[in-house]
């Protein structure tokens, strides 16, 4: 990319460990796009320190000192926006947003989660419970979606999935790790392909373009 093109600016959200935005900072910040901050629903959450540690805007925001979703949600999208973001990626952030904040940003908001949706998906299914699911149904195979998010939790059009097929002797832990590490590499690859103008989106379909010959 020339020095002259401008970089899309992205919000990322994040609970936890932030595995998944360690994979964005990698595949994509300072390249195809340029990680703006990163908010947290938890002040305690590690991801807060890696984009910390790699020079990038980062803060909390607790519902509870905002006064309800409501009010939560608002001061998230007032964040986003004062930090010029252009794109929102989800990632381990576990909280449903609401319909105002999927307004503020149409087309303009990726998640990742670990299963093949529509299996295993919606309201309940996050994080290690999804992997447990996977395992008590017996599932041979198991991967990662990124879609667009809409006012229904998981129910935005798809993106991209990666599959991963399952051993008889794994485990939740094991089939999590296996997922995990297609994440890390669908992830960026999604993300970058958003800033550098290659998804369209037709109703539930999403055409992802090659990237450009170099």
């Amino acid at each position: 990319m020339s020095a002259a093109m401008k970089r899309m600016k992205i919000g990322v959200l994040a609970s936890g460990g932030g595995t998944d935005l360690q994979s964005v900072i990698d595949g994509v910040h300072g390249r195809s796009g340029e990680i703006a901050v990163v908010i947290s629903n938890k002040a305690d959450a590690y991801a807060l320190t890696r984009a910390e540690r790699a020079g990038i805007p980062a803060t909390a925001i607790i519902e509870r000192n905002c006064g309800g979703v409501a009010a939560f949600n608002a001061k998230i999208v007032e964040t986003l926006k004062s930090y010029g973001c252009e794109l929102v990626v989800l990632a381990g952030y576990l909280r449903i947003i609401t319909a105002d904040f999927v307004a503020a940003f149409p087309n303009r908001i990726v998640n990742i989660h670990p299963a093949l949706i529509p299996s295993f998906c919606g309201p309940g299914y996050y994080g290690m419970r999804v992997h447990e699911a996977v395992y008590r149904y017996g599932c041979k195979v198991s991967g990662c979606t990124v879609h667009f998010v809409n006012e229904e939790a998981d129910a935005g059009p798809i993106i991209a999935q990666r599959a991963v097929a399952l051993a008889d002797d794994d485990t939740p832990e094991t089939i999590q790790q296996r997922v995990l590490a297609l994440e890390h590499a669908l992830l960026p690859a999604v993300v970058a392909a958003i800033c550098e103008g290659r998804v369209h989106v037709a109703g539930r379909r999403v055409h992802v373009d090659a990237p450009a010959a170099k």
